[in-house]
């Protein structure tokens, strides 16, 4: 007999004499009322046990969380809230379960408790839904590149470069750090080090996606990234995942327009694919919002905001224009913006960005043309001398969800930037090669996935969109 996994009996909804399933038991009543789950929806099918034709011991055994496998048949359901239902001739326990100490329990439970038993935690429907996105996600991103000539490209995940220049890494070391060699200076000797060198987990595969982007045309990185920052904040995590394209012979016209087919693909496909997650996950929103403030709820629900950047054009707008809106803008005048907006040349917060999509234009925002203090190194300065060709966009609440830029592609003004920063020509001499053999014109962005799995689910803490969180203090499992 083939193995069915719950989705697809729920979807045929056939009426089948012989089925056999595997899965976990959500909750047993009566003795006789299994709702079983598998992980393949978000849907649970109900087993009907003949309590009188089962023995004791095995009925004790069916507990919340117990994995069990089930014969049976595939019958027209009795009952309300499901079309079939799988009356039972056989059941096998696999394995123990311990009723007393398993965790999720059918009731409600915090995210912080959770967050405690992530290995468990995708057992209950609400992160069961959002896994299901993240890998649905996370295809969509690959087909995408696919469908559009990229070639896929894995970056060292250790280097000897900040490519961000934020200097927030983690080192990596196989030196004694008890007692390490030492120099003359009383500086640790790295010469000594695996490596030779001074080397740390990378912050970004940016840089050498452009070594390829300049033999292959398009290509892409998605993968771990790092940062050692101190943070303990809603939208922060030391360990995330970077998608990253790179594109030779593309201009910022050109970039802002990938990033925009890019964004409204991959989210239409979740759309398309994962319905009934994404419905779940909008209606556990909608019942949170109920208890907040009126002033604090959102305007959109899921699948609202969803639509939103998908049949909506992005604006596109200079960062100096979004000033003089935000400056003269009500919320400024009258300061309700916990960071009033004084000059040319602010760095613009989470709430000046929602503002300019939520309030102003009423759709995604594409802002380019930064001040070049604020941007990185890399990025291609204008012809002004004090901006740069870099553009994030705006997503409804969340604000800026990519960045990226037009790189600097003439070798003497690239010098010139790394120069007055205090970067070492000699760490990037291969980068700077780029620049003498064929260089050419070329663009790429970033999109932190983690942010993009929060906008996609709803979900208000990052935390709980990737497996196994690293934050400050905590790197458990």
């Amino acid at each position: 007999m083939i193995s069915h996994s719950i989705s697809e009996l729920l979807s045929n909804n056939a009426i089948l004499p012989e089925v056999e399933i595997k899965g976990w038991v959500r909750t047993f009543r009566a003795n006789r009322f299994i709702a079983l789950n598998d992980g393949s929806t978000i849907n649970n099918i109900q087993c009907v046990v003949d309590f009188e034709n089962t023995d004791e011991a095995t009925l004790k055994r069916i507990t919340t969380g117990a994995s069990v496998h089930i014969k049976g048949e595939l019958v027209e359901s009795q009952g309300k809230g499901q079309n079939v239902e799988i009356v039972v001739s056989s059941i096998k326990i696999l394995g123990d379960s311990d009723p007393e100490t398993f965790p999720i329990q059918p009731k409600k439970h915090s995210f912080e408790f959770l967050r405690e038993n992530a290995h468990l935690r995708t057992r209950t429907n609400t992160f069961s839904a959002v896994m299901r996105l993240r890998s649905a996600l996370s295809f969509a991103i690959h087909k995408y590149f696919n469908e559009n000539g990229f070639y896929y490209m894995h970056t060292p995940v250790i280097t000897g470069n900040d490519a961000e220049g934020a200097g927030e890494m983690f080192r990596v070391s196989s030196l004694d750090a008890k007692n390490p060699p030492l120099k003359e200076d009383g500086n640790v000797d790295f010469s000594k080090d695996f490596f030779g060198k001074e080397t740390n987990l990378t912050v970004s595969g940016q840089l050498e996606a452009e070594t390829y982007a300049m033999s292959l045309g398009k290509v892409y990185t998605f993968g771990p990234t790092f940062r050692a920052e101190n943070s303990n904040t809603s939208r922060h995590l030391a360990e995330f995942w970077m998608i990253e394209p790179e594109v030779a012979f593309m201009d910022l016209a050109g970039n802002m327009d990938l990033a925009e087919d890019f964004m409204k693909f991959i989210l239409k496909y979740i759309l398309d694919n994962n319905r009934e997650d994404l419905e779940f996950l909008e209606k556990r929103l909608l019942d949170e919002e109920k208890t907040k403030p009126q002033a604090e709820r959102s305007g959109m629900s899921l699948i609202e905001k969803l639509n939103f950047v998908i049949d909506n054009n992005f604006k596109r707008v200079s960062y100096t224009e979004a000033i003089d809106i935000l400056r003269n803008s009500t919320p400024n005048k009258k300061k309700k913006f916990k960071y009033i907006i004084k000059e040319w040349g602010s760095d613009l917060q989470s709430e000046h960005e929602r503002f300019l999509v939520e309030k102003h234009f009423k759709c995604p925002v594409i802002l380019f043309d930064y001040p070049a203090n604020i941007k990185a190194f890399y990025m291609r300065l204008n012809e002004d001398g004090k901006t740069v060709r870099a553009m994030d966009i705006l997503f409804p609440g969340i604000g800026e969800i990519v960045g990226g830029s037009q790189r600097e592609e003439r070798l003497d003004v690239l010098k010139e930037k790394m120069a007055a920063l205090d970067i070492d020509e000699s760490e990037l001499w291969w980068y700077l090669d780029l620049r003498k053999y064929g260089t050419a014109v070329h663009s790429g962005f970033g999109l932190g996935f983690e942010r993009l799995v929060m906008f996609a689910t709803g979900m208000g803490n990052i935390r709980d969109v990737i497996p196994f969180p690293r934050t400050p203090q905590n790197a458990e499992f």
